[in-house]
């Protein structure tokens, strides 16, 4: 029988240690739909980003940025340059920051992988978020962006998955970096464990659990 879970856990770093980065240049593109519906789920495991928190203002993030999921859950402010080749194409003024939730994964196909080959800084922004900054008929518009601290409401979210022999847990919510540097989980059977990163924030251990319930903290 699959154990029973109690989830109580607690954040046990300040956020505020997250710093705001320098500006820097990329591109962006868009997906998911006019509504941004096809953005849902992703990577980074979180399933419904409404349900999560995030909302439609995500984005997947290419591999220079995505840094194997460490990534996931950071904030970014991106704001179309007008100053580069494809600036035409910009809505002046204008800034949006987003959720990294997503991989956008090199492809191979085109030449250095496309946009989101290796070494290229790229978002791949819900449509109605790339519109705030730049005009669909561009399909790519050159930005600049910065990574912020996260304001969030509703608390920090927990979704918990596993068996007997593998417990995943799916950090979701957090202000401040808006990402997970680490996290433990204790069994009423078992000491504290430091858990391991599987993909996004989903942090798994390979530890039996038999008949145990669980606790946890997590270090933004």
């Amino acid at each position: 029988m699959a154990p029973s879970w109690l989830a109580l856990w607690g954040v046990v770093a300040a956020c505020a240690a997250a710093g705001v980065a320098a500006w820097s240049p990329g591109t962006a593109t868009f997906y998911g739909g006019a509504d941004g519906s096809g953005t849902m789920g992703g990577a980074c495991g979180y399933g419904n980003l409404y349900n999560a928190g995030y909302g439609i203002n995500n984005a997947a993030l290419s591999t220079a940025l995505f840094n194997d999921g460490a990534s996931c859950g950071q904030c970014y402010t991106i704001t179309c340059d007008g100053s580069r080749p494809g600036g035409q194409y910009c809505k002046p003024g204008n800034s949006v920051t987003v959720t990294a939730t997503n991989l956008c994964p090199p492809n191979y196909a085109l030449p250095n992988g496309g946009w989101c080959g290796p070494g290229r800084p790229h978002f791949d922004m819900a449509q109605p978020a790339w519109e705030q900054i730049g005009i669909a008929q561009a399909g790519i518009i050159p930005v600049m962006y910065q990574q912020v601290k996260c304001s969030r409401s509703g608390g920090v979210g927990f979704s918990i998955a596993g068996s007997n022999y593998f417990l995943l847990v799916n950090i979701q919510n957090l202000a401040g970096s808006g990402s997970v540097a680490a996290s433990w989980v204790k069994g009423d059977k078992t000491g504290w464990i430091q858990m391991s990163r599987k993909a996004g924030t989903g942090a798994p251990t390979g530890k039996r659990w038999p008949g145990s319930s669980a606790r946890g903290s997590a270090l933004p």
